[in-house]
């Protein structure tokens, strides 16, 4: 018997066990490490790609990821942005396999209603898309007059109508749930790729 022979093939086994050891614990932690990925933190990673985002309700929004907050994102679209809270949406498409995770502690606070109360700030005019079950998808053209913590009232005017007290047809109170998104127009100057 060689004994130089032996050891060098327990050495071998010993290396080849150790090495099958570490792959084990890489693929763990790499599983451990995806496992705590939110979306939010792969939206963030998509960031000024096109993508498109199938919502509840049927249809789709196509176009290019300029936000990723903590409970909604924003696409850019030629002429409009499009809010869509991460409830409404079912797939995406388009999504980079990068994921950013937030460092603002206060960007990580900021959720839906913080979007909305801006949006009535500026008084801004919307069209704001309803999920229907059955129904599919109602749109709404209108101001959003206050938010509370779960529920908006949306002034309900006509397309491309201000918000004055004679054109005002009803307030709708929209809970949260049924949001699908909210499209505005485009401020002048605002840069079409988001940046």
């Amino acid at each position: 018997m060689r004994w130089d022979a032996l050891f060098d093939d327990l050495e071998t086994q010993m290396a080849a066990g150790e090495r099958l050891d570490l792959d084990a614990e890489i693929t763990e932690r790499t599983r451990t490490e995806e496992a705590a990925v939110e979306l939010a933190d792969r939206l963030r990673g998509s960031l000024g790609r096109l993508i498109v985002v199938q919502l509840a309700s049927g249809s789709t929004i196509e176009g290019t990821l300029s936000h990723a907050g903590s409970q909604a994102l924003v696409l850019d679209e030629a002429r409009h942005q499009v809010l869509v809270p991460y409830a409404s949406a079912v797939r995406y498409l388009g999504l980079s396999r990068l994921a950013i995770a937030e460092p603002s502690k206060v960007r990580q606070r900021l959720g839906l209603a913080n979007a909305l109360r801006g949006l009535s700030r500026d008084r801004a005019g919307l069209a704001v898309l309803l999920s229907g079950g059955l129904e599919g998808e109602t749109t709404l053209f209108g101001v959003i007059d206050r938010v509370g913590r779960d529920y908006f009232d949306l002034a309900v005017t006509g397309d491309a109508e201000e918000r004055r007290a004679a054109k005002v047809r009803q307030l709708a109170t929209i809970p949260f749930s049924a949001l699908a998104g909210i499209r505005s127009a485009r401020t002048p100057g605002y840069p079409a790729s988001g940046k």
